[in-house]
């Protein structure tokens, strides 16, 4: 096991690296999705393409 981690632990390091990269981005498309805010980065009630988004229910 100890000379697996000798031999990979590059790709180990960068695989970690990426997993925390996708986490956070996943994370904070949730915390917009929660605060209202649309797909293109604004608020939607400020937006001038609100009505092509989210269609009124």
């Amino acid at each position: 096991m100890l000379h697996f981690l000798q031999m990979n632990w590059v790709t180990i390091v960068v695989l970690i690296a990426l997993a925390a990269v996708v986490f956070l981005a996943v994370r904070k498309l949730v915390k917009d999705k929660k605060a209202g805010i649309g797909a293109c980065g604004c608020k939607c009630s400020g937006c001038p393409n609100a009505c092509h988004c989210h269609h009124k229910q």
